[in-house]
């Protein structure tokens, strides 16, 4: 068995059972990519088993604190039906959701979402990568399926040192997909859609937002960065007069388009632009527009921290617009995906795109990922996806 052993002080996260091994924590020793090692203190003292990772700066991510544990195909099997069992204990309202949520599942670098009965697969990390055929097996097994999609093909992969690869890895089936969420049908593609082809993570709030619009009874939202309308198709539902949905991407709004129609919506009640968010923005308020209710929901602007500043101008900017376009008791839902930007830090910055914008809020609400992708006590930096409800004073 090959050992990493640490440099003194650096075992403190890991008897904390935080599963990262930084490259700069590791004294000496090595291994093939995603091989097993053994992870010792300085003084030799058994730490954890983990997946190695030759190219990466978390060089090693573990997969167990326990000395005893043989990490084998057993061992994976009863991780991977662990964790979908856990999922039974979450209210989701929807035939979609996350099974596996990577180190907060005890499966560091694998997720994997269910659209009714296809899975979608993504093996981030060196470990899970040696591991795919077992754990492909077993997810099927646990769920009953027959079919598993891979997409593989996230920015984080090329950091392990690995290709890209996607496709089916066991059975085959549609591409296109129908979802029931709540009361709506969500159509998605999981080989040409973001993430593993749908947001599942914003479950709870597109349901809040449709709670919301119904009780208030905003007349005109805007929705941007929409992707396929999920905010969309809530408050449209919810009784919204008008909301204009804005992307960048055509076929996102094509597939909106759709999504509104198979929920049974006026398409008059609907305005579906493609263009620059930022622009857009500057436009409109160049225009005087005003709207009810506002969401932001932008792509991941800072995927580390070492990104952080430069996203917080991003997310600075479009909040301030925003929340110029807002009017008094409108409601802004604003949210960051970006692993760089902590909960603290993205209250700062949307406070200091209130101060730049001249205008004061009520912060009403925070809120996060659903509960099927869950953050854990040991590992916070699940916590990626964070929001926050501002009604303008």
């Amino acid at each position: 068995m090959k050992v990493l052993r640490l440099h003194p002080g650096k075992e403190r996260s890991l008897l904390r059972r935080h599963p990262w091994i930084f490259e700069s924590a590791i004294a000496r020793g090595g291994a093939d990519s995603g091989e097993t090692v053994k992870v010792e203190s300085h003084a030799g003292e058994f730490l954890a088993w983990a997946a190695f990772s030759p190219q990466s700066r978390i060089r090693a991510r573990a997969w167990s604190f326990d000395a005893d544990q043989r990490i084998d195909a057993p061992f994976f099997d009863a991780t991977c039906a662990s964790a979908i069992a856990a999922r039974s204990r979450f209210d989701i309202q929807s035939d979609a959701m996350r099974l596996v949520h990577g180190e907060s599942d005890g499966l560091p670098g694998l997720v994997v979402d269910r659209y009714g009965d296809t899975l979608v697969a993504q093996f981030l990390s060196a470990g899970t990568q040696r591991w795919k055929a077992v754990l492909a097996d077993a997810l099927l097994r646990h769920t009953g399926l027959e079919r598993l999609y891979e997409r593989s093909d996230a920015s984080s992969r090329k950091l392990e040192g690995l290709p890209e690869e996607t496709g089916w890895l066991r059975g085959d089936g549609p591409l296109d997909l129908v979802i029931r969420e709540h009361d709506w049908q969500l159509a998605l593609n999981i080989a040409t859609g973001h993430k593993t082809g749908f947001y599942l993570d914003q479950r709870d709030s597109r349901a809040l937002f449709a709670r919301t619009t119904r009780q208030r009874g905003f007349d005109q939202v805007l929705n941007c960065f929409c992707y396929t309308g999920g905010f969309s198709v809530a408050a449209l539902t919810g009784g919204a007069g008008h909301v204009t949905s804005i992307d960048s991407s055509g076929p996102a709004l094509q597939l909106a388009a759709s999504n509104l129609a198979r929920n049974g919506i006026d398409a008059s009640r609907s305005t579906l632009q493609e263009a620059d968010v930022n622009a857009a923005l500057r436009q409109f308020v160049i225009e005087g527009r005003l709207f009810d209710a506002i969401v932001l929901d932008p792509p991941k602007f800072a995927p580390t921290i070492a990104h952080a500043e430069r996203a917080a101008r991003a997310y600075k900017d479009i909040n301030r617009l925003a929340l110029k376009l807002l009017r008094p008791g409108g409601f802004l839902y604003t949210f960051s995906c970006s692993g760089g930007i902590s909960v603290d830090l993205f209250h700062k910055i949307v406070a200091s795109a209130g101060t730049d914008a001249e205008v004061d809020g009520f912060i009403i609400g925070h809120l996060g990922g659903a509960p099927d992708h869950p953050m854990t006590i040991r590992f916070p930096e699940g916590e990626y996806l964070k929001g926050l409800v501002v009604v303008r004073k």
